[in-house]
């Protein structure tokens, strides 16, 4: 027999400093981790004291939130789709391996059948809430899984999760919360449609239970608490609702569990996104590893529950699981919980099946007998159900609303649980809102500078503070510029890192001289001709709920300034573009709740029935994800189905740094760096090439920048798909991140310069063609880049959004006369180009020059 070894405890804590650390808990002064260690440790008399001031925590709580003495449940069904998982907890009962299952009679998985019977006998009897758990990722351990998802038709665990919470929520009515395991963002956007929430226990923080032998997760590589911290963080990032908690006496310190209490109100904080958190103690079960470990005792739960109530305080949301605690619910009231968690009715707590649910009326009773009263609640905590988007999908709110008390979120215990059909919005493309904002955005502006729930929908801002500012930090420099300088004239390629670094950092006649290198560069790769392309930008919605701290151009629905266009609108701008010599479209959009994942295909297609000689670049890699996931689809399939629409070449954007440090700062729910490549470079395995982008100057250092080339290096060499890099400036006016103190006011000419001339020299010889973006930094200022590397103007735009909205100055069009004359303050010649910097037909060239200057009332010409 093995078990994990008894933590090595320190010496309990003196008389005084439990007395300290009690008073600042009654006085209400937030606890730090030493303290709250101290009280974890508390007994007797002390824990009466501890958990009298978390309950006046708790209570206060409720009393905001508006449900003053009640403690909540949920009326569930347990569904285990799968008992196998590719870890090998050393406590766990629930998973089991494919030999035990077939001895059984059972399946690798439940089948669809076995699910719904399920679901529907919890619907006759009034549950709302289908608790999906499984384990993780069991096909990556254990062929008889691969092989079962294989047979059903099934890419992966996630797909068959989706496709039964897809028939739970059509055949029953009930609401699937989702419990996957270890989720990848792109996991958390493919299951979000399907479900009110989603759930994972942290367990704990200490690494050492996971990374040293014997300990109760090793060999569980979902498990390490880096794996799992991320999982909770992109949970948050998308917008979902999520439960999570710890796992109490497999071997923690007190220090460690207290710093894992921290860890989570860190979480939570950042991303006002975690519904509730559990607070489990550990049962030993027979035929496990740890069978001899002594249970997790009633006084240190009781001691947890309060400390928790302690450090996430009024707001949070605290449950223990009410068949773990042998009848004791009144001294789990008393120590600051408001929540029983899920009682099923119809199945056992699969995870502890020798432990049975109380009946219902029975935990009714004992609350009530501690002076509460037992409410029924969703499977979505009722804070959002109210909150709505975009906690909520837009395929699931309808679903949400048909169980829930409009006034207080609650569960509607009269409500008829039955099936409703999951469907994507209706009448997506019916024009609404500021359609003219492409024309009214430079002679009316904005109408504010900021959205109404600033304060809520980027996360919170001290926090996001604290996690910019070591980013922000400059690096020291040594490399010596001169010899950095010899090396980039010589052979660009040998740069080092420590000598790209000094030239990134360059400044006077040393960025002087770097310019003239890039430039010479510039000249021996692409000759003296500038190019630019005669397009137009559209750019077909502006609701997104995202939550890109850097972006002014996204709104709410209900905003003044939010629109939508329909496709014959986006069709008729296309045709606009055309008949004034344009040879492409540039379409990109918010990502809109009630926009199907088709939708995009639908927007390629009624420009090319409209104008089949337009290319379509369209379509960033946030907004092929979005597609990707909404529709079930891998991406590959995806732009597979996008291509046959009419979709020829994608935007890089969506890029912003390719680094995680300075994308969970600069954006709350936008794809990883990791999936943007993998995004790319799927397009470009399909010969659906790109632009890469890099947006600077916000909280960034030269260091990011140097590793963002890096990267598009890597992947060019790969995939030879880039067809361009552009250097995108941050623009900062109404920004949220600088509005809010964070980030820096943009770059300064220096950054642009220097970003510019080593785009030249690090990208060399794999991308060839760097473009400067005028709308961003007008004329002069793009006629500058001209001289310090870059050989591209970019386009004509007709209309441009996004950087008027976040205070571009530089108007929203120009003419092919303005561009050229851009190309000669640089003293060099100009022509245009298409997309892929091919040759311009001569009927197109003609039709711009005919027209130029010309355009229609839709498309004004401005003076700067």
């Amino acid at each position: 027999m093995t078990s994990t070894p008894q933590p090595p405890q320190g010496p309990a804590p003196t008389a005084n400093a439990m007395r300290r650390a009690l008073k600042r808990a009654r006085d209400g002064v937030a606890l730090d981790v030493a303290e709250s260690a101290v009280l974890l440790q508390a007994r007797g008399a002390d824990l009466d004291d501890l958990c009298a001031s978390a309950a006046r925590v708790r209570d206060a709580g409720l009393e905001a939130a508006g449900r003053p003495g009640v403690i909540t449940y949920s009326k569930s069904v347990f569904i285990p789709l799968t008992r196998l998982c590719r870890d090998k907890c050393h406590y766990c009962t629930f998973a089991t391996v494919p030999g035990k299952l077939r001895r059984a009679g059972e399946g690798m998985f439940m089948s669809p059948d076995e699910v719904l019977a399920i679901a529907r006998r919890g619907a006759e009897l009034g549950c709302k809430e289908a608790l999906i758990t499984l384990g993780d990722k069991p096909e990556d351990r254990w062929p008889e899984a691969r092989e079962w998802l294989d047979a059903h038709g099934y890419d992966d665990t996630i797909a068959y999760v989706r496709a039964v919470s897809i028939r739970i929520l059509e055949e029953t009515g009930l609401l699937p919360h989702l419990n996957p395991g270890a989720m990848s963002w792109t996991d958390f956007q493919r299951l979000k449609p399907v479900s009110a929430s989603m759930g994972m226990m942290l367990e704990t923080t200490a690494e050492r239970l996971w990374s040293e032998p014997g300990g109760p997760h090793h060999g569980s590589p979902d498990k390490e608490p880096a794996v799992r911290l991320r999982v909770l963080e992109d949970a948050g990032r998308s917008s979902v609702p999520f439960t999570s908690g710890l796992l109490i006496g497999i071997g923690e310190t007190y220090e460690e569990r207290a710093e894992s209490l921290f860890a989570l109100r860190r979480v939570s904080r950042a991303y006002h996104g975690i519904q509730e958190l559990i607070m489990q103690n550990f049962r030993a079960k027979p035929d496990t590893a740890m069978r001899g470990m002594p249970d997790a005792e009633l006084d240190d739960l009781v001691a947890t529950v309060a400390v928790a109530r302690h450090i996430m305080g009024p707001a949070a949301c605290l449950q223990a699981p009410p068949n773990l605690v042998a009848g004791e619910y009144a001294r789990l009231i008393g120590a600051g919980i408001d929540d029983w968690g899920g009682v099923s009715p119809v199945t056992p707590d699969h995870v502890n099946p020798e432990r049975p649910w109380p009946q219902i009326d029975e935990l009714a009773a004992q609350s009530a007998a501690a002076g509460f009263r037992l409410q029924e609640r969703l499977a979505v905590y009722p804070e959002f159900v109210q909150r709505g988007e975009p906690w909520l999908d837009p395929r699931v709110l309808p679903h949400v609303r048909a169980l829930a008390d409009p006034e207080t979120g609650l569960a509607n215990e009269r409500a008829e649980v039955k099936g409703l059909p999951w469907q994507e919005p209706e009448d997506v493309f019916v024009p609404s809102g500021r359609t003219e904002l492409h024309r009214a955005i430079d002679t009316e502006g904005r109408t504010a500078d900021r959205r109404d729930d600033f304060d809520d929908v980027y996360g919170d801002w001290e926090a996001l503070r604290e996690a910019a500012a070591p980013g922000m930090v400059p690096e020291r420099i040594d490399a010596d510029v001169r010899e950095a300088l010899r090396q980039a004239a010589d052979d660009p390629t040998r740069l080092t890192d420590p000598q790209a670094l000094a030239l990134l950092h360059a400044d006077g006649p040393a960025l002087d001289a770097l310019c003239r290198v890039a430039d010479d560069l510039r000249r021996d790769v692409t000759g003296d001709d500038v190019t630019y392309i005669v397009t137009r930008n559209i750019n077909f919605t502006n609701v997104c709920y995202t939550g890109c701290r850097f972006c002014a151009f996204a709104q709410r629905r209900t905003d003044a300034d939010a629109y939508t266009l329909s496709l014959e609108q986006v069709a008729d701008r296309a045709a606009q573009a055309w008949d004034v010599g344009a040879v492409e479209v540039c379409m990109q959009g918010g990502i809109h709740p009630d926009l199907p994942g088709t939708a995009y295909f639908d927007i390629a297609r009624a420009v090319k029935e409209r104008v089949p000689g337009m290319h379509v670049h369209a379509f960033s890699p946030m907004e092929i994800v979005n597609g990707a996931t909404r529709t079930g689809m891998s991406v590959r399939e995806w732009l597979t189905a996008a291509k046959e629409a009419g979709l020829d070449t994608i935007p890089g954007t969506a890029a912003e740094i390719l680094d995680d440090e300075v994308r969970w700062v600069l954006t709350k729910g936008k794809l990883p760096a990791a999936t943007w490549i993998e995004v790319v470079r799927t397009a470009h395995e399909l010969g659906i090439r790109s632009s890469s982008t890099m947006m600077y100057g916000h909280v960034d250092q030269p260091r990011h920048w140097l590793g963002h080339f890096r990267r598009l290096v890597e992947i060019q060499r790969e995939t030879g798909g880039f067809t361009e890099f552009v250097t995108l400036p941050f623009i900062h006016t109404n920004a949220p991140v600088y509005l809010a103190g964070i980030s820096r006011p943009g770059p300064t000419m220096r950054d642009n310069r220097a970003v510019t001339a080593m785009a030249r020299l690090l990208l060399h010889p794999h991308i060839t063609n760097i473009q400067t973006s005028w709308v961003k930094l007008g004329a002069e200022g793009a006629a500058e880049m001209l001289r310090s590397g870059a050989n591209d103007l970019g386009g004509t735009l007709m209309e441009e959004t996004i950087s008027r909205m976040a205070g571009s100055s530089y108007g929203s069009y120009r003419s092919v006369r303005d561009l050229v004359a851009i190309a000669e303050a640089a003293g060099r010649p100009a022509r245009a180009r298409t997309t892929l910097y091919g040759e311009v037909p001569a009927e197109r060239v003609a039709a711009a020059m005919a027209s130029d200057g010309h355009l229609p009332e839709l498309l004004p010409v401005l003076e700067d």
